[in-house]
Order: structure tokens, then sequence, then C-alpha cells
């Protein structure tokens, strides 16, 4: 089953999730911001991702902008920066899916292709 976290008032997760529906494909639903990925899920997150620890940021948020985080991050650890993500779900690229072999952050259709 594929775990679909997003924030509701998101239109990208809005948008995401109508694609997900379109195309048949069944998730459980959880709200980034009542239940925020833990530090462990995070860190297994990003590993089985292969992608950058950035790319798991919004970056555009307001939360991030206002922590001043585009100077903070590149002197952080991982660890750091992990338990940061950890520590509020706004800080959180959404929406993010987790599948048995994917993790997807943010919303590309083509990229969701996968999903199928």
């Amino acid at each position: 089953m594929i775990l679909f976290v997003e924030y509701p008032k998101c239109t990208t997760c809005q948008k995401a999730k109508k694609w997900l529906d379109d195309n048949g494909i069944d998730y459980i639903d959880r709200h980034i911001k009542e239940e925020n990925p833990t530090y462990d899920e995070l860190r297994e997150w990003y590993a089985k991702s292969g992608l950058p620890l950035k790319k798991f940021f919004n970056t555009s948020g307001l939360l991030y902008k206002s922590m001043e985080l585009k100077d903070k991050l590149p002197v952080m650890t991982e660890d750091e920066q992990l338990h940061l993500l950890a520590s509020d779900g706004m800080l959180v690229k959404r929406p993010i899916v987790v599948a048995d072999n994917l993790i997807l952050t943010g919303f590309k259709p083509q990229e969701w292709e996968q999903l199928k």
C-alpha cells in the first residue's frame, strides 16, 4: 500500500490526490501537520529515495524562509537536518509518496507514472 503524506490545504497536494484517484491508485492518506514524519521515517525515506536531502525541505514555505534555512542548511549535518524536518511538518516538502521501493517528493505527474 502507498502512503500519501499531504497537507490538505495545499493545492499541489490536492492535484496529486486527484491524480492518484483518477489513476485508481489505492493509498493511505496522512495529514502532515497532524502526524509529522518522524526522524526515523525521514531517515529511511531519504536513504531509499536517492534524492538530495534538500529535496525533503519545503523551500517555498513561510517557515523555511522565516528560519533563514537557505543559509543555515549548508552548514548543518544530515542528522541535524533530519531532526529539524521531524520537528515541524510545515518544513517538509509535500506531498510525499512512500511506496515499497519508491519515494517521491512534490508532484510531478511524469515521475508519478512509476506508481501505475
